[in-house]
């Protein structure tokens, strides 16, 4: 028997999350069938981009010449519009 603490968090045990393929930082996602609740790794659709993932794919589609300010960067990270670098 587990306890869920007051933030709404459980430790899946060692063994459930090995036959599971529940790696640390992966992504996962639950359902709910009932009264039973379902979790597994996220996939396809599902699964968000990182904040990473995003600032890669951000610097991919808009190029600039590589003399970005840090607010420049903090911008680009927090997901705030794209600075005008050309």
């Amino acid at each position: 028997m587990m306890r869920i603490t007051s933030k709404g968090q459980v430790t899946i045990p060692a063994a459930i999350r090995e036959r599971a393929g529940l790696m640390p930082n992966m992504e996962v996602e639950f359902t709910l069938e009932g009264d039973v609740v379902q979790i597994r790794a996220a996939t396809g659709k599902s699964k968000r981009p990182t904040r990473g993932e995003r600032l890669v794919e951000n610097m991919q589609r808009h190029p600039g010449k590589g003399d970005m300010t840090t607010d420049e960067i903090m911008r680009l990270m927090r997901g705030d519009e794209w600075p005008d670098l050309r």
